[in-house]
């Protein structure tokens, strides 16, 4: 597999975070509105692809949340990708993007009714922490974090 970093501009990321939304649609239910208009990628200077042959399988990205600490964002892996480490490679690629930038934490937002993606930062080292702005009082969200080693 390949991992490409590149920013929002590329269109195969852009693929990606539509079929991404289309998902979130559906899995979000109601809240969806609420979640898409944090879910911009135009901040996304930070993108990782992942690739099998000339496929887009997998992205994530990230954008600077406060001094020293990144946000998780966008992270997606299509049906193709699935159950063969892609997320994990693009996990992993991201933490060492932001680590090589000088930052020591990552924190993310994900939703009760994405149990992969609970189990995906769980296994990776992630903890789970109080919500933070702007998801403080909605109930499906969790957030979490890493220290960067």
């Amino acid at each position: 597999m390949l991992l490409l970093r590149t920013d929002h501009n590329h269109t195969d990321f852009k693929a990606l975070v539509e079929t991404l939304n289309q998902e979130l649609c559906v899995r979000d239910g109601e809240d969806h509105a609420f979640y898409n208009q944090f879910n911009g990628i135009e901040s996304l200077g930070h993108v990782v692809l992942a690739y099998e042959g000339d496929i887009a399988v997998g992205c994530g990205a990230f954008k600077f949340f406060e001094v020293g600490t990144v946000e998780l964002k966008r992270m997606y892996t299509p049906p193709i990708g699935r159950k063969k480490g892609t997320a994990t490679l693009v996990l992993k690629e991201l933490e060492a993007w932001a680590k090589e930038l000088g930052n020591k934490r990552c924190v993310l937002e994900t939703g009760k009714n994405l149990p992969e993606a609970v189990a995906l930062y769980s296994k990776s080292g992630y903890r789970r922490i109080p919500n933070y702005e702007p998801y403080l009082t909605t109930d499906n969200s969790i957030c979490f974090q890493k220290t960067l080693n």
